[in-house]
């Protein structure tokens, strides 16, 4: 049996500091897609105060996202970060497209809610919107990430909810001037 498995964020663990809140073996391998998938939002987080990442079919489209390595041990805890034991999401296997064009099988995990059809993420209803904080995790990891530049202005686009207030996240980035 395999001592790591690999892990594709394409949310708030795209962040070193986030994914490592809880799983520190985490080391960044690159960067992937997967095909044929949109980012997505739903599912209001108490924590986040916002609607939270997952992927939904969208033929044609692409997630980038990182690929990360990760100790066995951590398994248990990243489900448990991402909700598994409660029912928020599930995790499968993917094939990932990476930077030089093979495919990786990497862990990712999908939220169980299946929202609406939305055909243009610009246009998320207002209870689908992240916090301004959840997206901000998700543009600066999507930035130390070196995703696409083109892929990260699309992340921008995204509305958030306008929230402003305290969320349940002890980040050191997410600190008001940085």
């Amino acid at each position: 049996m395999s001592k790591t498995f690999s892990y594709f964020a394409y949310g708030s663990n795209l962040l070193a500091k986030r994914l490592r809140l809880n799983n520190p073996s985490a080391v960044r391998n690159g960067i992937g897609k997967l095909e044929d998938y949109e980012i997505d939002f739903a599912s209001f987080s108490p924590r986040w105060r916002g609607a939270i990442a997952t992927i939904t079919p969208k033929e044609g489209r692409v997630v980038w996202g990182s690929i990360w390595e990760l100790d066995i041990e951590h398994l248990k805890t990243l489900d448990d970060q991402e909700g598994v034991h409660r029912g928020l999401y599930f995790g499968t296997d993917v094939d990932v497209v990476t930077e030089d064009g093979s495919r990786k099988r990497c862990r990712i995990y999908k939220l169980a809610h299946k929202a609406r059809f939305v055909k243009n993420i610009e246009e998320l209803p207002e209870e689908r919107r992240p916090s301004p904080a959840y997206l901000k995790v998700i543009l600066l990891g999507a930035k130390e990430s070196n995703l696409p530049e083109n892929y990260v202005e699309f992340l921008r686009r995204i509305p958030h909810n306008g929230y402003s207030g305290d969320i349940g996240i002890d980040l050191d980035v997410l600190e008001k001037g940085s």
